[in-house]
């Protein structure tokens, strides 16, 4: 892992500062102008819809002439760049262009251009972006997030699913077309989207035209799974938790580290995938983060880039198999991972080969080496150490600290045949 070359390492004192006083004037803001707020927004509802011309994500113009002391001291990730200024705000660049203003609520910007403003830190939060919740969790801020498109049924992560009962945190329609009328009645302070967002570009126009700033995370871009981890700092600096986010993110490091730094004689071939509807064997792009984690875990992914046809080369990291291809790429892999966060949870072997009987020639079938994804894998970009640790693990067949073989780990658990065949 080399570490990206920044101009100096963010300043503590800096950091800390801004962490102190953000839990307290969070708090203090987060309810008292809600009702006032919303009812003013609503008013322009109905002439915002119907002037929702503007342009979605980040500025892409304009970058004040503010100098920069320093930027986010970041080793894996190569989405994001956050530029701290002189006049005590951030510049935020996500991708090539997308650019913000972070404000934190003490601050008066020298000049912020026409960049997207932020205010910091977070609260009422619009998340739309279902794999970042994950950071909110970890950080122990998900009272930043009011709103959520993603339902209580389809959440994995407990803390989210209690937090939706309890209605501290609501479900407000999909991402593609969510409730405005909820979401201003809410006093939402920023739309977080994913990059699913440019498939329906008229959600962002209409909320920006609204007044609510949206911001585009393109964590899901990153293909190392640590680039994944670190957009955390980014989450830490919009809550004000920067220091948590960098001690979580480095004692992730540390754990990977120390499993990928293990002598293994052999490699084993691992296939991960899942089975379509239509008969498909979904798999990972070689290179992607998935593929990596099994890298640092001690395996070799079963595909290599010369296996990749060259018309998938777009933005997915998964791609379809016909069974014959698959077959023959797959067969002799020694380990199988089947990846039921887009499939439903295998119980046995049997549930898997049911989904196509050929499979019940493969290697790592035959030798009853067959593992299965939670459903939570995919909502969890923070678990990366664990679920190297338990990858590797499950290769050895021993549990996470070294002792005998075990069936079931946090996030991947171990199936057999129905009769013990």
């Amino acid at each position: 892992m080399h570490a990206r070359a920044k101009e100096q390492e963010v300043s503590g004192a800096r950091r800390s500062a801004f962490a102190r006083t953000s839990l307290a004037s969070q708090t203090a803001r987060r309810r008292p102008g809600r009702a006032i707020l919303a009812l003013a927004r609503i008013v322009c509802l109905a002439l915002a819809l119907l002037l929702c011309g503007c342009a979605s994500g980040g500025a892409r113009e304009g970058t004040p002439d503010v100098e920069v002391t320093e930027h986010l001291s970041l080793e894996a990730a190569t989405q994001y760049d956050v530029a701290f200024r002189e006049d005590g705000t951030y510049l935020l660049t996500i991708g090539e262009t997308d650019r913000y203003l972070l404000v934190p609520d003490d601050i008066e910007p020298a000049d912020g251009g026409d960049l997207t403003r932020i205010a910091l830190p977070l609260h009422d939060t619009y998340l739309a972006a279902s794999s970042a919740m994950d950071f909110f969790v970890r950080l122990d801020a998900l009272d930043a997030v009011r709103m959520t498109s993603t339902k209580r049924s389809d959440w994995s992560l407990e803390e989210v699913s209690s937090a939706i009962e309890d209605e501290s945190m609501l479900y407000v329609g999909k991402y593609s077309a969510p409730d405005y009328e909820r979401v201003l009645s809410e006093g939402a302070q920023v739309a977080i989207e994913s990059t699913m967002i440019y498939h329906s570009p008229e959600v962002a126009e209409r909320l920006t035209a609204l007044g609510i700033p949206v911001l585009v995370e393109r964590s899901s871009y990153e293909t190392s799974p640590l680039g994944r981890l670190e957009w955390i700092k980014l989450y830490g600096l919009l809550t004000g938790r920067l220091d948590e986010a960098e001690r979580i993110f480095d004692e992730q490091v540390a754990a990977v580290e120390h499993v990928s730094s293990k002598d293994l004689s052999t490699r084993p071939n691992v296939a991960f995938f899942s089975i379509s509807a239509n008969g498909h064997a979904v798999v990972r792009k070689p290179g992607d983060y998935v593929s990596q984690m099994i890298d640092l875990a001690g395996g070799r992914y079963f595909l290599e880039a010369k296996d990749t046809p060259t018309d998938t080369a777009n933005a997915l990291s998964t791609m379809n198999m016909e069974m014959e291809s698959f077959y023959e790429a797959a067969r002799d892999a020694d380990i199988i991972i089947y990846n039921s966060a887009i499939d439903d949870e295998l119980r046995s072997i049997d549930d898997l080969v049911a989904k196509s009987p050929r499979l019940a020639d493969f290697k790592a079938v035959r030798n009853d080496r067959v593992w299965c994804t939670g459903k939570d894998l995919f909502q969890q970009p923070t678990c990366v150490a664990d679920m190297v640790q338990e990858m590797s693990a499950a290769f050895a067949e021993k549990d996470a600290d070294g002792g005998a073989d075990r069936t079931n780990f946090e996030h991947l658990y171990r199936v057999r045949w129905k009769d013990g065949q």
